[in-house]
Formats: C-alpha cells, structure tokens, sequence
C-alpha cells in the first residue's frame, strides 16, 4: 500500500484515476482547486480525502504535500492530472491567458514533483504519472498555450526519469486523446461529432481507459518502464 496524490483529482480524468488507485489498495489524497461542491460530492462517495490547493502555487504544493504526508504518509505515486483551457488564437490570446496555462498545467509539474522527489530518493521508490493530451503531441488550433504546456510535459517526464532511474523512481507520460469529461462536454455538437468520427474505434474514450493505465504505472512491479509516453487516443493519432 502506497500514498497517492491525484491532482485534479475530483473530477473527470482525475476522480477515476483516484478511484482505480483506491481499489488497488492505496491511500488516495485527491488534489482540487476551484469546486468545492464538487469535491464534496467525491469524498462523500467515495471516502477518498479531498486536499484544496493551487497546484500553480509553489509554496501552496509545499504545505499541502507535508499535510497529505502527516495524515497518510509518505508520497508514494504522484500523478499530475491538473489542467485548464483558455483557449484563443494566438492573434487574440491575452498575455493572462498564456502565463495561467503555464502556471497551471506546467509550472505544476514542477511545483509538485520538487515537493516529493526528494522524500521518494531518501526511500529509493517512486511512481510520477504525468497527463499530457494528444494536443501535445499534434497542436491544436486556438489551443498555443495549452499544447505547449502538454507538450513541454513530454520533455518534463523524459528528463526526470533519466535523472530519477538509479533512485527506484519511475517517471511516464500518459496521452489521452478526446474522453467523456466535462472539458470535452463544453465542445459544441457540430465540433464534437467531427471529433468523433475521426477517431477509429469510433467513440470518445472514458476517463477509466486512462485511469486503468495510470494504475498499471503506478504498480510497484513497474521498475522497468520509465521516460516513456502512452497514447490513448483510439488511434485518432499515430505516433
């Protein structure tokens, strides 16, 4: 049994990724920022303990890691899911629209894996699951600043795991394609059904396809797959 901290971990992608860590036996610390009904909700079902911090807040990551440590103890398996959108043209994006995509979606990773790694070094094991998107590794129109964020994760994941291998620590990359979450949801009809055709197995994935691959990741057995990317996109993009 291990400590796990799910960022975005209430919703979506993240409430399953939670959900298939806790059914592996692990003590689950589901990471959330702006939802509380939301958050209340999961924990009510699910028993999982809710954390609230800004994942793009340095010194908020500091303290609510050594909280999560101090009531279910040391961070075992890491998994960064937090991510928003704020999407726009590159001719119209704004100047905050950028640097809040950044911050969230990639200045997290950093703000998270530098408050665990060096605990997960001193106990020689660790599991860091990271979620980029298949728009990280394709682009996507009006979405500059949210692919550049998925796509730096893929750069992230593959320096850390070269310098975290002799340590016992694993490092990967998961990249969903178009899934059933609330992000997708907010696409218009007309968008989504042309997203949905292109995709081979012809259907959007579901947010346990990805959480499925996130616990087999997360598994201590799991020593000899690290610095590598998994694309879960139905064959939408082939890489």
């Amino acid at each position: 049994m291990r400590t796990a901290i799910v960022t975005g971990g209430t919703r979506g992608l993240g409430r399953a990724i939670c959900l298939t860590l806790q059914g592996e036996g692990h003590r689950v610390a589901a990471v959330y920022h702006g939802n509380d009904a939301a958050a209340t909700e999961f924990h009510e079902r699910t028993s999982i303990p809710v954390y609230k911090w800004d994942v793009a807040d340095f010194e908020a990551c500091a303290s609510g890691v050594a909280r999560v440590e101090a009531e279910l103890g040391p961070v075992g398996i890491l998994v960064n899911n937090a991510g928003i959108t704020r999407d726009a043209t590159l001719h119209h994006m704004s100047l905050q629209q950028w640097q809040d995509v950044l911050q969230t979606n990639l200045g997290s990773l950093f703000n998270m894996c530098r408050n665990v790694i060096e605990g997960m070094r001193t106990r020689k094991f660790g599991r860091i699951i990271n979620i980029s998107s298949i728009n990280g590794q394709r682009g996507q129109v009006g979405q500059t600043n949210y692919a550049a964020t998925k796509s730096g994760i893929l750069g992230f994941t593959k320096a850390l795991a070269l310098e975290s291998a002799p340590h016992g620590i694993t490092v990967n990359c998961v990249a969903p394609g178009y899934c059933e979450t609330d992000m997708v949801a907010a696409v218009r009809p007309e968008i989504l059904k042309t997203i949905v055709a292109s995709i081979p197995v012809g259907r959007l994935g579901h947010p346990e396809d990805v959480a499925r691959m996130v616990g087999f990741l997360a598994r201590d057995d799991n020593d000899f797959i690290t610095g590598a990317t998994f694309s879960l996109n139905g064959g939408q993009y082939l890489q």
